[in-house]
């Protein structure tokens, strides 16, 4: 039989099957734009959200956000109705989240940097009520609404979310605009909404080529940000960063885990990222107090040394989430920041931010060292277990799998997918309990601390992003010109995570070149998912199953690094 569950007091007794399932406070009626609500009425005059020379307050926030709530109502928007949203990342998206939940209805964010065919799937999925959108994105949205239109014949109204004006082109015609908002009320508005409903649907890699979207409730986002906020001690003398783009999860916990505190959010430009020097600059500018991303941007800062010791010295907290962190430079952060915490977080979307964490107690002294994703946050439980799902010995690998508050309550419109991974608590007699199948392998080692021990499927994480070579695949399936093709990815300790790597076979006289592969490609899939290395072939290895041997692909772009870019 496995261990009795755990609290948050046991976790030197953890075995195979850790939990901290301590009730994390009474969530069943807290809806998550409630808070800006409350910060709103104590301190209606505090910076909420920053951005360049951009400010605005919790009033302010709040008056803008109840007006576009009204107007999604007004528009047509209903209880559980999706609205999709298409903007840079701006003090206006901020609004434009807000105002969804207001309308009582679940916010979608897509990704500007994706192709139109991508989002467009995307959209006719979650069929939404409206599509937000503001001038930089206008091309992209008149090409999306061109697919729309010829597949389906049906477009979801268009909000104009641009307040310096513009309208876009055929065949997109704007509903209403920003400009409307004027005419709306900023009195409170009421809540069907429960704490049980949807808040948002974030869309992640899929292994058949199509996006799964991950369904998350207020309730999953509020345990967690209740946890986060009263483990680290924030409050309204804190300023987080936004680093993370909306249709990614991490932003959730900078949205809400700031506006649970009163603090203030300063929203990262995303041009910032490949500049390590003025990246930094930023950081010292806004004075942060805690710092939130994914490893592989830190990383890559240390490969450029701009950071100096004792540097950043409002600095508190710096949290990493999405992938392994590499031991070399969480070393260099670590010795020349001596006055910050740092802190591994672990979670997968489907589990909402983050199910586990660790504070690496001091600056480790071998570079090889592996550092733990550590024990359950409050309400959640961390389970390693065999292909009978039982409990494996602590030091033996199994699956790792994770139980709790968080869990989704599955994909959207995919009932399939969701029984293939969302299973039956097998320690527990209610069949409503249920464990989350991850798809990473883990270990419990000392003091019942969880380490992460790699993937089980073709799911990898390069630059912070989760990504399935799957889909690749059938992305590269669809390019004329290729016989046949397959994509692996090489670990790396770089900032990259790990380095996707295509083989490929030409058709007979077809002039292919890596050049001409990611052009057609990028027009498929974002610019994240292109493979960075390429080999042509005049034949995949296959092993004695006839499969495709995968292994060997790996081992040959291993040995010949400098292949085709």
């Amino acid at each position: 039989m496995p261990p009795p569950s755990l609290h948050r007091d046991d976790r030197d007794a953890a075995g195979p099957h850790l939990s901290r399932l301590r009730p994390a406070g009474n969530a069943m009626t807290r809806l998550l734009h409630q808070s800006v609500s409350e910060q709103a009425e104590k301190r209606g005059e505090a910076v909420a959200v920053a951005m360049n020379e951009k400010r605005l307050t919790y009033g302010e926030l709040e008056q803008s956000s109840t007006r576009l709530g009204r107007l999604l109502r007004d528009a047509g928007c209903k209880k559980g109705d999706r609205v999709c949203f298409l903007l840079p990342k701006s003090p206006v998206a901020v609004e434009t989240i807000l105002g969804i939940l207001k309308a009582d209805c679940v916010y979608v964010p897509l990704d500007p940097s994706s192709p139109a065919p991508r989002l467009a799937g995307m959209i006719a999925s979650c069929e939404p009520r409206c599509l937000l959108a503001t001038g930089p994105t206008a091309p992209l949205l008149e090409d999306v609404c061109g697919i729309l239109d010829h597949a389906t014949g049906a477009l979801p109204s268009i909000g104009w979310m641009d307040p310096t004006g513009g309208r876009p082109k055929s065949p997109v015609r704007a509903a209403f605009s920003v400009s409307d908002l004027a005419g709306y009320s900023t009195e409170p508005l009421h809540y069907r909404s429960t704490a049980g409903d949807p808040a948002y649907i974030l869309f992640t890699s899929g292994s058949t080529g199509i996006p799964k979207g991950v369904v998350i409730t207020h309730s999953n986002v509020f345990h967690f940000v209740q946890w986060a906020t009263r483990h680290f001690g924030i409050g309204p003398s804190d300023r987080l960063s936004g680093h993370s783009p909306f249709h990614f999860d991490l932003s959730v916990f900078d949205l809400f885990g700031t506006f649970a505190s009163g603090a203030q959010l300063h929203l990262v430009p995303p041009e910032l990222n490949l500049l390590p020097s003025k990246l930094m600059d930023f950081m010292r500018r806004a004075e942060l107090t805690q710092w939130f991303s994914v490893p592989s941007l830190l990383a890559y800062v240390s490969k450029f040394d701009v950071l100096d010791f004792n540097d950043l010295p409002t600095l508190k907290r710096l949290l990493w989430c999405g992938e392994v962190f590499p031991t070399p430079a969480l070393i260099y952060w670590m010795k020349r920041l001596p006055h910050v915490t740092f802190t591994n977080l672990y979670g997968p979307t489907e589990a909402t931010v983050a199910s586990s964490f660790y504070t690496v107690p001091e600056c480790p002294h071998e570079p090889t060292r592996e550092i733990p994703i550590g024990t359950p946050c409050d309400g959640e439980g961390l389970l390693v277990l065999n292909e009978a799902l039982q409990p494996v010995a602590n030091g033996e690998e199994g699956d790792l799998y994770i139980r709790g508050v968080g869990l989704s309550p599955g994909y959207w419109r995919d009932p399939d997918k969701t029984r293939s991974v969302f299973l039956p608590d097998p320690a527990r007699g209610d069949p409503s309990d249920r464990i989350y199948k991850t798809g990473d392998r883990a270990r419990i080692g000392e003091a019942g601390l969880v380490y992460f021990r790699g993937r089980t499927d073709f799911q990898i994480k390069s630059r912070g992003h989760r990504i399935e070579l799957g889909e690749i695949e059938v992305a590269l399936a669809t390019v004329e010109g290729v016989r046949e093709s397959a994509v692996v990815a090489i670990p790396t300790e770089g900032f990259e995570g790990a380095v996707i790597c295509c083989a490929y076979v030409p058709a007979s006289s077809a002039q292919v070149t890596p050049s001409s592969l990611r052009k057609d490609l990028g027009k498929a899939l974002p610019q994240y998912m292109l493979p960075s290395r390429w080999t042509a072939m005049d034949a995949l290895p296959r092993n004695t199953s006839g499969k495709i041997d995968r292994r060997r692909l790996m081992e040959g772009f291993r040995l010949e690094p400098d292949q085709a870019h």
